[in-house]
């Protein structure tokens, strides 16, 4: 599984042998001794550069599945949702015709982007679900983003002590979409 992501999967700030992939990769493992968890994160990478870095990435890993985490460096620059939408599609479609499964992680922004700027985002990552018939996979740091004690001092990543439960979760998720 090739996890395309921001900041928020490229265990930002820390050793990535601390990060949550290389914690639900270890852990992916007893189950699927086989299994490999390839992080192709990139800390503020917007959906317009993972689209630019997929097809290098399916070329040289070849996923049965790619999870794509993304969105949230668009909605903080506050780019359009338009082209949000147009390039998370445009991965989806990528990843499909090179014969992967795909997930979609649902990403969420603050509050303070406006109302309707803030609810157009969020409603855009179910459409996309829906159109491609795709998983969508809830926004992973929720809970763990309303506890300080598990953000870095910037209040947007979690810390060290959040990677494991991040990646306790994130094991549940994969593992289920590994049984479809």
């Amino acid at each position: 599984m090739l996890i395309v992501g921001d900041s928020l999967s490229a265990a930002y700030r820390l050793d990535t042998r601390q990060g949550w992939v290389a914690l639900a990769e270890q852990q992916l493992r007893v189950e699927h001794p086989g299994f490999e968890l390839i992080n192709g994160s990139v800390s503020g990478e917007t959906s317009a550069g993972g689209l630019a870095r997929l097809p290098a990435l399916l070329d040289k890993h070849g996923p049965d599945w790619v999870l794509i985490e993304l969105g949230g460096n668009d909605g903080l620059r506050g780019f359009p949702l338009a082209r949000l939408e147009a390039n998370l599609s445009e991965m989806i479609e990528l990843a499909q015709d090179a014969g992967a499964e795909v997930a979609l992680m649902q990403i969420r922004i603050p509050p303070n982007y406006g109302r309707r700027y803030t609810e157009g985002f969020e409603k855009l990552y179910p459409s996309i679900s829906d159109s491609y018939d795709v998983p969508l996979l809830p926004f992973f740091i929720e809970e763990i983003a309303l506890d300080s004690e598990l953000m870095m001092d910037d209040g947007i990543h979690p810390n060290a002590e959040a990677q494991p439960l991040l990646a306790d979760d994130m094991t549940d998720h994969i593992l289920e979409l590994l049984k479809h």
